[in-house]
C-alpha cells in the first residue's frame, strides 16, 4: 500500500518568486562572463576555433577542422556558431559572436527547467494533501512555487557554472536532454508541444556529439510512456520511439557514433569520481536524496520517473566515461526537478542549516575576491598581492569602472538578499534555495568584473601567441605538428598565423616549428634551430618550443 502524499503546504507557502527578482537572478548568471574575455582553454577555444573555420570557409560544414586537424562528432553545435559569426561578425568580435548562441541556449536550459517542473507538479500525484478544514496550496500556485525553486536549483550547481557558460557541444545536448525532459512532463498537457519537442531533442543530441545518450533517454522515455496512467503519455510513447530511431539515423548519416569508455582503473581515481559526484552536483544531489526518500513510494508516479529517469541516463554515461564532468552537465536539470520536489517536506531546521552554511560560505568568498581585487589594484594586503605575481608572472592589472560598478551592485544585493531571508521571510517554498542560488551568482559575477582580466590572462593562450607572433617573420607559415588543437585555434584566431599540425617536421614547407617541451628536456630536431622556450605564465610545465629552420 503507498504512503500518504508527504507534502503539506499552505495557500501561504506557495506564493511565486515575483517575475522581476527572479529575472534580475538569470541575467546576474546569464550575462557575466559573455563579454570582454578569449575564449579559454581547452574545449572552448577549441571549438571556438573549428566554428571560426567553418565560417571563414577554411574547411567544409562536414568536415570542419583547425589546422588540417578534424573535428570531433559534435557538428550541430560547431554549424551554430559558424552561422552567428557570419551573421554577426561584422558588428561583434568572431568570440562574441559564437558565444551569443550558446547563451540564449543556457536561457533556454533555465526556461524548459521551469516548465518542466510545472507540468510535472500539476500531476496530481505530486499535489499537496488537502487540509481538514482547506487553507491548502492552489494546484497552479504550487506548481509555480516549485517550479522557482527548480530554475533556482539550477543556477546553484556549482559544476554548471563554468563549463555552462563555454561555447561547447555539450551545452547544445544540456539543451536537448532539457527539451527531452521538458517534453516528457508536458505530454499530459501540451500534447503536440511535447512531441515535437521530444522528435527536436534526440536527433539534435544525436547530432550534437551524445547519440548513445540520446538512445538511452528514448528507452528510459517509452518505458515511462508506457507505464504511464495518463492516456495521452502512453500515445506518446511511439513518438519517442520514433525520436530515438531517428537519432540514430541522424548519428549514422553524421558519422556521430563513437565509444568513449573510460573505466577507473584505480582507486584514486575512484575517489576522484566520488569527488566529481560530491562537489559538481552541490546543493542539488542532497535534495534530490531527500526528495527520493520522502516520496519513496511515488518513484513510479510522474513527478519522480521522469527526472529521475533522466538523472540515471546521465549519471551512468558520467561513470562510463570515467568520471566526466560534461556528461554528468547533462544531469542538472533533471537533478534540479528532483531537488524542487524536496522542498515541501523539508523540516524547519534543515531550512535554517542551508541558509546559514550559504550565508557563511558565499560571503567569505565574496570577502577573499574583494580584498584580492584590491591587493591586484593597490598592492595592500601585500601578500596577496606577492601571490598573484608569483602565480601569473607577467600579468599587468587593469581597471574598469563599469566591472566595478557591477560588482558593488551584485555585493549590495547580495547583502539585502541576507537580510530578506535571515529576517521572518520563512513561508514560500523555494526560500530554501535563494540564497545557494544568490551566492553563485555574486560569486560568478565577482569573478567576471573584478578578476576578468586575470582569469582571462590565466586561462588564455594570448600571451604565448603573441610571443609566437613577434618570434616568427612576417605571414610565416607555422609547422604544429602534435600540438594541442586549442593552441592551434588560439594560433589562427590570436594571432592570424597559417598554420599547419598534421604535416611532420621533415615534410613541411613551413619556416617556423613548434614543439612541446616533455619530462623538461628538449631533444634536437635536425634541420631546425631553436629559437625559443615560450612557457605559459599561469603553468610553467606547458612549454612551447619555437623552432626556425636550420641554415643550409
Amino acid at each position: 500500500m503507498n504512503s500518504p502524499n508527504p507534502a503539506l503546504v499552505t495557500q501561504r507557502a506557495a506564493q511565486r518568486l515575483p517575475r522581476v527578482a527572479l529575472l534580475l537572478f538569470c541575467a546576474a548568471y546569464l550575462i557575466p562572463g559573455l563579454f570582454g574575455r578569449d575564449p579559454w582553454k581547452n574545449a572552448d577555444v577549441t571549438a571556438f576555433g573549428h566554428m571560426l573555420s567553418i565560417a571563414n570557409g577554411q574547411s567544409g560544414w562536414l568536415a570542419p577542422s583547425v589546422g588540417g586537424l578534424p573535428a570531433d562528432v559534435a557538428l550541430l553545435p560547431y554549424w551554430l556558431g559558424a552561422v552567428a559569426i557570419r551573421l554577426l561578425g561584422s558588428w561583434f568580435d568572431p568570440a562574441l559572436a559564437a558565444r551569443l548562441p550558446f547563451a540564449l541556449l543556457l536561457a533556454v536550459v533555465l526556461v524548459l527547467t521551469w516548465y518542466a517542473t510545472y507540468h510535472l507538479a500539476r500531476t496530481e500525484a505530486a499535489q499537496p494533501l488537502p487540509f481538514a478544514f482547506g487553507g491548502e496550496a492552489a494546484p497552479v500556485d504550487y506548481a509555480r512555487a516549485i517550479a522557482d525553486g527548480a530554475v533556482l536549483a539550477v543556477m546553484a550547481t556549482l559544476g554548471l557554472l563554468q563549463l555552462g557558460h563555454e561555447t561547447t557541444p555539450e551545452l547544445v545536448q544540456l539543451a536537448a536532454a532539457t527539451l527531452f525532459l521538458y517534453g516528457l512532463a508536458a505530454s499530459p498537457y501540451r500534447v503536440r508541444a511535447a512531441r515535437l519537442a521530444v522528435l527536436l531533442a534526440l536527433p539534435a543530441m544525436a547530432a550534437s556529439g551524445a547519440p548513445t545518450l540520446a538512445v538511452g533517454l528514448a528507452l528510459v522515455g517509452a518505458l515511462i510512456c508506457i507505464r504511464s496512467g495518463y492516456p495521452e503519455v502512453r500515445r506518446t510513447a511511439p513518438w519517442v520511439v520514433g525520436a530515438g530511431l531517428l537519432a540514430g539515423v541522424c548519428a549514422t548519416v553524421l558519422r556521430a557514433w563513437s565509444w568513449r569508455i573510460g573505466t577507473p582503473d584505480s582507486a584514486a581515481q575512484l575517489l576522484g569520481i566520488g569527488r566529481l559526484l560530491i562537489w559538481f552536483t552541490w546543493p542539488a544531489w542532497p535534495l534530490a536524496l531527500w526528495t527520493l526518500w520522502r516520496w519513496r513510494s511515488h518513484w513510479l508516479h510522474r513527478h519522480i520517473a521522469v527526472p529521475l529517469g533522466c538523472t540515471a541516463i546521465a549519471l551512468g554515461a558520467s561513470l562510463a566515461m570515467g568520471g566526466s564532468d560534461r556528461a554528468l552537465m547533462l544531469a542538472v536539470p533533471s537533478l534540479a526537478v528532483l531537488a524542487a520536489f524536496a522542498l515541501p517536506t523539508l523540516q524547519r531546521s534543515t531550512a535554517a542549516a542551508i541558509d546559514w552554511f550559504s550565508v557563511f560560505f558565499f560571503s567569505v568568498c565574496a570577502l577573499v575576491i574583494w580584498v584580492i581585487y584590491v591587493a591586484m589594484q593597490t598592492g595592500v594586503p601585500a601578500k596577496p598581492a606577492a601571490n598573484v605575481a608569483k602565480l601569473a608572472p607577467g600579468f599587468v592589472p587593469s581597471f574598469s569602472a563599469l566591472g566595478l560598478v557591477a560588482a558593488l551592485a551584485g555585493t549590495l544585493a547580495w547583502l539585502w538578499l541576507v537580510r530578506w531571508r535571515t529576517g521572518r521571510n520563512r513561508h514560500p517554498l523555494w526560500k530554501s534555495l535563494v540564497l545557494p542560488a544568490g551566492g553563485v551568482a555574486l560569486c560568478w559575477l565577482l569573478l567576471m568584473s573584478l578578476w576578468l582580466p586575470l582569469l582571462d590572462y590565466a586561462r588564455s593562450y594570448r600571451a604565448v601567441v603573441e610571443r609566437i607572433v613577434a618570434q616568427a617573420p612576417p605571414d610565416a607559415c607555422i609547422s604544429a605538428p602534435g600540438q594541442p588543437v586549442s593552441l592551434v585555434a588560439s594560433l589562427e584566431y590570436m594571432g592570424a598565423l597559417r598554420v599547419d599540425a598534421v604535416t611532420p617536421a621533415d615534410l613541411t614547407p613551413c619556416e617556423v616549428l613548434l614543439r612541446s617541451e616533455r619530462d623538461g628536456s628538449a631533444a634536437p630536431v635536425p634541420g631546425w634551430t631553436l629559437v625559443a622556450r615560450l612557457p605559459r605564465p599561469t603553468a610553467r610545465e606547458d612549454v612551447t618550443l619555437l623552432y626556425r629552420r636550420a641554415a643550409p
